[in-house]
């Protein structure tokens, strides 16, 4: 009798199985797998949560509490400003401007554009906003210093170095200390004027001011109605110039009402009526005339 030969188990896997071998191996798949399919159900739960509107408002004003609560914080209350750098004046309408309704939270400051409101002051170069620890905003200002005052159609201003605005004036002698300007255009060119106003130190006890001429160039105007024309070029050491000529001749003690120094190779001068009238007197005296 034959024995039956039990049938053999084929080791070779099976396509399916073999196909699905070949999908693990591959990165894209097993990244899908073990990324991929945890986040897609944690998103379909979190759609699913959200998707009832009692859930989201709930969610929302405990989001809302929680804020309320870190921001009113007494830390981080607000409980008095302080204005720095600032003459007494500006503080005041620094204060006027921000209106800040003291205390309150510095999550519900925006100190950018408090600082910007604040730079919109004509005496203001800078400003720097800061929340101090202990409830301070501090407001450090850096304020324009006035270097001359201008004296123009409008009235009085004050300028700082550079030409800017500082604020207006009503008086000259409320300044006697600062030099005067004028003129249309005196404004853009102040750095030259202060120029010249430092080269005419010799003349301290005479210069009254300087005078700007059709926007091109610069009077020097002293006591006793003197004027010193300057050219547009180079107006500087056209004044150093007129002020050596000065201390060699005096001329500038003499009955001189002006001194063109526009062409400083061919200045000029023009005398005062009496003197003119006196030189006519000597040279009718010299030719043999009668004086007038």
């Amino acid at each position: 009798m034959q024995s039956v030969t039990p049938p053999q188990h084929d080791p070779a896997p099976s396509r399916w199985s073999y196909r699905i071998h070949r999908w693990w191996l591959t990165p894209f798949y097993r990244r899908a797998l073990r990324v991929g399919v945890p986040a897609l159900a944690m998103f379909g739960a979190v759609f699913w949560y959200v998707s009832d509107e009692a859930r989201v408002t709930r969610i929302t004003e405990a989001v809302s509490e929680a804020r309320e609560a870190i921001e009113e914080r007494p830390e981080f209350m607000v409980k008095v400003m302080s204005v720095e750098g600032a003459s007494p004046e500006l503080a005041q309408a620094v204060r006027e401007t921000l209106a800040l309704r003291l205390p309150m939270s510095s999550f519900d400051m925006d100190l950018d554009a408090m600082r910007q409101s604040v730079k919109k002051f004509n005496a203001v170069a800078d400003a720097n906003l800061r929340v101090r620890p202990g409830g301070v905003l501090a407001v450090e200002i850096t304020e324009r210093q006035p270097a001359v005052l201008w004296r123009h159609a409008d009235g009085l201003s004050l300028l700082d170095a550079e030409g800017n605005m500082v604020a207006g004036a009503s008086l000259r002698a409320d300044w006697p200390d600062l030099p005067l300007v004028a003129g249309e255009g005196a404004e853009l060119v102040i750095p030259e004027a202060l120029a010249l106003i430092a080269a005419a130190a010799p003349l301290n006890d005479r210069f009254r001011g300087l005078v700007r001429m059709g926007e091109r160039r610069w009077d020097a105007v002293l006591d006793r109605g003197q004027r010193l024309l300057l050219p547009e070029r180079e107006p500087v050491a056209a004044l150093e110039r007129l002020i050596a000529l000065d201390k060699g001749r005096d001329m500038l003690q003499r009955d001189v009402t002006i001194v063109d120094f526009r062409n400083p190779r061919r200045p000029t001068v023009r005398l005062n009526t009496n003197a003119v009238h006196e030189l006519r007197n000597i040279r009718d005296i010299e030719s043999g005339g009668q004086p007038e």
